[in-house]
């Protein structure tokens, strides 16, 4: 059977550097980082990245203040995709379309925010707000969606760990060849350095970046490196079927080309190797693809002095017998690890290479570690390249849940 096409025609993004593709991608190409110094409960400063885009843009102050931080990026991030793609709701069948965010935690914040606040009122549970059950359910941030949109078609969410936004964008290509939507509104969101919680967890795996200059926290391959750094963010596609976008002329960024997701079924924190390798290789048997056909390797590297090692040698694994290196690069060190939305903005910040014909660079890496040493690197400079026609999209989490998407130009 042949499959239909799908293809992205719009995105909207927040990131720590940048509250739309353009800006974004003008602050990865010019070494600009959004990471800075926050106070987290109970903890102190620590570097961590957080957006600042307009959230009454598209909200109502009321639904700010009983929706979700994780609801309200999503909405900007949603609305801001159906205005690049140029579509019109009135015009549309809302229960045609459907809205697939990954997420990777949920609720937390929202869960100690109260705790903290009765605890300023001896533990008394009348001073907990009633608006805690809808903001704490996992379906929250696409429901909020769906809400401020009036969607009625699916609306849910994928908890898949930091590999959860790839694997949004891979559900919603699923559910457009099977005919169960015609559009679709598709990635990651997350709401991740609102929560201490997520703070001291990695704190106490000895997993949490600092650096006295927090911009430099974020630091993947570099040989000092010393762990993540916590971030927000959201980045959302509008997909639809090549046909349909034929039909009303839409821009296209970009075709879904090929997927796979897979387990190392290993250890719950620890990454595998062979794993993560076979993932990238079934990705691209999918794509009916050779690594010779990839121009651009976005890595999943978070800055954790194993994790990084492992991904380098599964992608030097996979990539060994290419004819000439592609060109590496890494994201999380201009924005910190975005966990639910690392995937889908990091590919984001990856796409304008299909016309600028450059491949952003990974920056801080001030000592190469010899073990990340693999051909093909981006580092602090941005690199042009002769041609982009294909970019490949690790994202891989915790329970050992791995995740690579390939987008190829689009070619009639």
């Amino acid at each position: 059977m042949k499959l239909a096409r799908i293809v992205i025609t719009g995105i909207g993004l927040t990131a720590p550097n940048g509250n739309n593709l353009a800006e974004f991608r003008h602050n990865l190409l010019n070494g600009i980082s959004g990471i800075d110094w926050m106070d987290v409960r109970y903890m102190g400063k620590w570097p961590a990245g957080l957006c600042k885009f307009d959230s009454y843009r598209h909200q109502k102050r009321k639904d700010v203040r009983i929706g979700t931080r994780a609801g309200s990026i999503a909405i900007y991030c949603a609305r801001e995709a159906l205005l690049d793609a140029k579509v019109n709701l009135d015009t549309r069948d809302r229960s045609r379309i459907g809205i697939y965010l990954g997420i990777t935690e949920h609720g937390n914040v929202e869960t100690e925010n109260e705790v903290y606040n009765i605890s300023l009122f001896n533990h008394d549970t009348k001073f907990w707000t009633h608006h805690h059950n809808p903001r704490t359910v996992a379906n929250s941030p696409a429901g909020e969606v769906s809400l401020n949109l009036g969607i009625t078609g699916p609306a849910y969410t994928i908890g898949a760990a930091c590999a959860a936004s790839n694997l949004g964008l891979i559900h919603a290509t699923q559910m457009l060849r099977l005919g169960e939507v015609d559009f679709s509104l598709a990635g990651g969101v997350s709401e991740s350095p609102q929560s201490f919680g997520i703070f001291a967890g990695f704190k106490s795996q000895n997993a949490l970046a600092y650096h006295e200059d927090p911009k430099k926290a974020s630091r993947p391959f570099d040989k000092t490196r010393n762990g993540i750094v916590i971030s927000e963010g959201g980045c959302i596609y509008a997909l639809e079927r090549l046909d349909d976008a034929l039909a009303r002329r839409a821009k296209i960024y970009g075709e879904v080309a090929g997927y796979c997701v897979n387990s190392d079924a290993i250890d719950y924190v620890l990454p595998n190797s062979k794993r993560q390798a076979e993932c990238v290789q079934y990705a691209l048997a999918n794509a009916h693809m050779t690594v010779n056909d990839i121009d651009i390797v976005n890595t999943h590297t978070t800055s954790t002095p194993q994790g990084d090692i492992q991904e380098c040698q599964a992608i030097a694994s996979v990539f060994r017998e290419r004819k000439e290196p592609a060109a590496i690069n890494n994201t999380k060190s201009f924005i910190g690890h975005a966990m639910g939305a690392a995937g889908a903005l990091e590919l984001a910040g990856n796409l304008p290479s299909f016309n600028d014909l450059v491949a952003h660079p990974t920056i801080n890496v001030d000592e190469l570690d010899p073990q990340c040493d693999i051909p093909g690197l981006v580092l602090s400079q941005p690199r042009p390249l002769k041609k982009v026609d294909s970019i490949l999209n690790n994202s891989f989490g915790m329970l050992g849940i791995n995740s690579t998407l390939i987008i190829k130009r689009y070619n009639a």
